[in-house]
């Protein structure tokens, strides 16, 4: 079914949006972390998790469950977020981001916190995590699917285009990637720093499927993964064109806010901008 109604748009966005709330208040109140790409990756999650992915907050470790792996680890405010939205602990925790005996971390730790299904953090890593899933439940015939998301800077890391040819020779078709590509990372512009680009042609020439969407477009995100999970015979990556700091003004589009907190002055203006706006303006 690749068909999305108005009503589940709506939704999605209403949880994208407080996703986006709750990532401006806990690095506000933590002092420290990545709104940017926590920011930018906001509508690929709400879909994901409020319309795609087979998980139970009651029964996290269900060996039939989906998988999802966020690569880019220092992104974790929006997997803590889209989390805690789920039901998989209290929204309260959220505020305890980065302080001492925390289980949410800086970087997701899979032993800490359920629901994240490895620890990430030191970039590149993740593509290969994810690997290992997508094999494990062909090995074990399982039909779980597993879900990925990468950093466009983070792909400037050898190892993910290890695991890029590996993901292909296996022929790992139930794994799909995520590329936010926001086209900042910490130092700057990434076609600067060091260029990954092109990116649609690098992945296919390495033997993905490849579509390309705007990362903000709920129906653009939902038919994507829909495309993908039809895809036989090799792993599909969607590159999603994002805005870093999506959804507050001020953040938009700046490499400064790749991993600065805002102020309590900040975070207010944040919030007011995110409360104003539509139930579907992405």
């Amino acid at each position: 079914m690749t068909v999305i109604d108005e009503k589940s748009i709506d939704y999605l966005a209403d949880k994208a949006r407080i996703i986006r709330k709750y990532i401006v208040q806990m690095i506000g109140e933590a002092g420290s972390g990545h709104p940017g790409g926590s920011l930018s990756a906001a509508d690929i999650m709400s879909v994901l998790y409020f319309k795609v992915l087979n998980i139970d907050p009651q029964n996290p470790f269900d060996p039939d469950r989906d998988r999802f792996v966020l690569s880019k680890g220092h992104a974790a405010p929006v997997l803590y977020a889209v989390l805690a939205e789920k039901g998989f602990f209290p929204v309260e925790d959220l505020w305890t981001l980065r302080k001492l005996n925390s289980p949410l971390q800086g970087h997701p730790d899979m032993t800490k916190l359920a629901g994240v299904e490895m620890s990430t953090g030191s970039l590149g890593q993740g593509l290969s995590a994810a690997n290992g899933m997508a094999l494990a439940a062909r090995v074990t015939g399982k039909n779980y699917r597993t879900f990925v998301m990468l950093g466009d800077g983070e792909i400037e890391e050898g190892q993910i285009w290890e695991a890029a040819m590996t993901a292909a020779h296996y022929q790992l078709d139930n794994l799909i990637g995520f590329l936010d590509n926001n086209g900042l990372q910490i130092d700057g512009p990434v076609d600067q720093v060091m260029s990954p680009l092109p990116l649609s042609q690098k992945w296919e020439a390495f033997g993905w499927e490849v579509i390309e969407i705007n990362g903000h477009d709920l129906e653009e995100i939902w038919k994507a993964i829909q495309k993908g999970l039809a895809v036989k015979g090799k792993p599909t990556m969607i590159i999603c064109k994002t805005i870093k700091g999506k959804g507050v003004s001020y953040m938009e589009d700046k490499a400064e806010w790749h991993g600065s907190a805002p102020d309590r002055e900040q975070v207010e203006i944040a919030l007011k901008e995110l409360e104003g706006g539509s139930k579907n303006d992405e």
